[in-house]
């Protein structure tokens, strides 16, 4: 699977996360999946709420267009954003382009 997938409505993306990680950040992971830190416990889904709210916010979507699809209980998860497919992938390929 790559890191993510274009879907008629929105991308899927896997992401690897890794909690109580010190703050929340959201980047590029591997060709397989994105990397996030949490600064949340993985303790009664905060860790899934937190990470739910940062790929809201790194998307620029309202938190209701994001869902977790996959990976509940396991680091690497599988989250669902709906909106305009094109302005989601360029925001998922930039987190993947070199720094200058």
């Amino acid at each position: 699977m790559s890191a993510w997938i274009a879907t008629d409505d929105g991308l899927t993306l896997a992401i690897r996360v890794t909690p109580r990680g010190g703050r929340d950040t959201l980047g590029a992971g591997t060709p397989d999946h994105f990397a996030a830190r949490l600064a949340a416990a993985p303790v009664d889904g905060r860790a899934n709420i937190a990470l739910l709210a940062l790929v809201a916010a790194t998307f620029g979507v309202a938190r209701r267009d994001v869902a977790l699809v996959g990976g509940a209980t396991a680091r690497l998860k599988r989250v669902r954003i709906t909106g305009d497919v094109t302005t989601l992938a360029k925001t998922a390929a930039t987190l993947y382009a070199p720094a200058p």
